[in-house]
């Protein structure tokens, strides 16, 4: 992915660089390390591996990691997902769009994405899938880079110019498939029609044969804070098809989201079964 990995705060003697570390460790997991032992982690996370064995011993302890009894590798447990969990939880955004992103859904039969910027990524943070068959499964909190998404360009649309340059050129512009923009002119001239037109579209860059119209969402300020974006396949429509009539769709969602509350009829159904969350083990 195109993030970086944050400013070196080490001078900064309020900053907590066990934490960080800590952090690291459960980061440092992914499909290509869905386990690793002690030198694995140190090596991953860049810590000796003395300290690599206490973050372990402590995580392990916590419910965040696993040890296999035999081979001694560790792995992530299902305690990990409570972290992002609670972000869904708190998230005044993403509760206020859920209706309308559930009616958008509903309205244009395919799959709608709720994201929102980390750097120079767009995390999905909302999905609603649509019911007919599609080759991309989308899970909330996957990462995609701005620059080769709609999501990413209606985003940066709304930024200003000088910003907008700034995350591209920083950007690892890498050609997903053989439709991907990376040329930072055209894709400067991709974000300036996005912000004459008021969407963004992406012709199957990130996953080929999946096609996307994006539109952001704005707070009272006129920032952008998200974006909603529709993805639908190759098999069903045209680009031009989709950008006809489905982005007239996304950024109409998109402004209601940005001016309007939902009632609290609409809102109700996604309380339901969320309850409080669980008390702390131990």
């Amino acid at each position: 992915m195109s993030t970086k990995k944050n400013n070196d705060h080490s001078g900064n003697g309020l900053f907590n660089q066990s934490l960080e570390k800590g952090l690291a460790i459960l980061l440092a997991f992914s499909p290509d390390m869905r386990t690793m032992n002690l030198s694995d982690i140190a090596k991953a996370t860049g810590i000796s591996r003395s300290a690599a064995q206490r973050f372990t011993y402590t995580l392990e302890a916590l419910g965040y990691l696993q040890k296999h009894p035999i081979n001694k590798r560790y792995s992530l447990r299902v305690s990990t997902l409570a972290l992002g969990y609670r972000y869904l939880l708190v998230n005044q955004n993403v509760e206020r769009a859920n209706p309308f992103l559930l009616d958008l859904n509903l309205t244009c039969g395919e799959t709608v994405n709720y994201s929102e910027p980390d750097r120079s990524d767009m995390v999905y943070v909302g999905r609603f899938p649509t019911s007919r068959r599609t080759p991309v499964h989308m899970p909330l909190g996957r990462r995609l880079p701005m620059y080769c998404t709609s999501a990413g360009r209606a985003y940066l649309s709304r930024l200003p110019a000088q910003q907008r340059k700034e995350i591209l050129t920083a950007s690892e512009r890498v050609p997903y498939t053989h439709t991907t923009v990376t040329d930072i002119d055209k894709l400067l001239e991709l974000c300036d029609e996005a912000a004459d037109s008021g969407y963004a579209y992406a012709n199957g860059e990130y996953y080929a044969g999946d096609m996307n119209v994006s539109a952001a969402v704005l707070d009272t300020s006129g920032v952008p804070i998200g974006v909603v974006s529709i993805s639908a396949p190759e098999t069903r429509w045209s680009l031009s098809d989709l950008r006809r009539q489905l982005a007239p769709l996304v950024m109409e969602t998109a402004r209601l989201i940005s001016v309007r509350d939902p009632s609290p009829a609409e809102l109700e159904p996604f309380a339901i079964g969320a309850g409080k969350a669980p008390p702390s083990a131990g």
